[in-house]
């Protein structure tokens, strides 16, 4: 039985959600702040945390991170809950490692549909070895691992798939409709800019040479 741990420092907010939730037959943990939201991952290891952004003391940026850099917690799913819907917001929380990010308000039937979403992508997508042809660089998808030259790098998550995804097929275009669906999920709205800035990170880490535009369609992979 899949478990959920809702992180949110609104009352009303953990008992709608959590009511909803256990009626779909989840398990459900709740915490009021993210200090507590943290304790409460590494002691019950939940398959997804629904975290608010806008929290006192710690927000929930702060609590991804700390989620991420956990190697405890590294690999557990996170979906943003959020009043906040500007491009530049999601773009930070996606940077710090979430997996989807959902604006409220929103109607419980809905935000469970994103959730299962999200969870049948982690359960298609966590088993494989993915390593591309270029003997530089090796992406270890059971380790959520980049090794360079020789040399181990650690990608927020939404980098790390979307590197992979594109390593998959060297010299394939993948055009932007196909990365916002592979990497974000369908029914996920982000901004037109995320797929871009994702890319720049990449190929600061990388190299530009090994990521290629080909303007007015997408992003290819270039062995080297």
């Amino acid at each position: 039985m899949e478990s959920i741990l809702i992180i949110d420092d609104e009352d009303d907010i953990r008992e709608i959600l959590g009511y909803n939730l256990k009626k779909e037959g989840y398990i459900v943990y709740t915490a009021a702040n993210g200090l507590e939201g943290i304790q409460m991952a590494e002691r019950h290891l939940p398959d997804l945390i629904l975290l608010d952004v806008m929290m006192p003391e710690m927000d929930g940026i702060e609590v991804c991170e700390k989620l991420r850099s956990n190697s405890l917690t590294e690999n557990i799913r996170v979906c943003f809950l959020t009043a906040r819907s500007e491009d530049y917001s999601q773009i930070a929380g996606f940077d710090a490692g979430a997996d989807d990010y959902v604006t409220k308000p929103i109607k419980p039937k809905v935000l469970i549909s994103r959730m299962k979403a999200i969870l049948r992508r982690a359960g298609g997508s966590n088993n494989s070895d993915t390593s591309s042809n270029d003997k530089s660089l090796v992406i270890d998808r059971e380790r959520y691992l980049v090794v360079l030259n020789g040399k181990e790098l650690q990608f927020p998550r939404k980098e790390f798939e979307l590197l992979s995804l594109l390593a998959s097929k060297p010299e394939k275009v993948f055009d932007r409709d196909v990365i916002l669906e592979k990497v974000w999920g369908t029914g996920i709205v982000v901004g037109d800019r995320t797929i871009d800035v994702h890319i720049r990170k990449l190929r600061e880490k990388i190299g530009n040479e090994r990521i290629q535009t080909v303007k007015g369609v997408g992003y290819k992979y270039c062995n080297i």
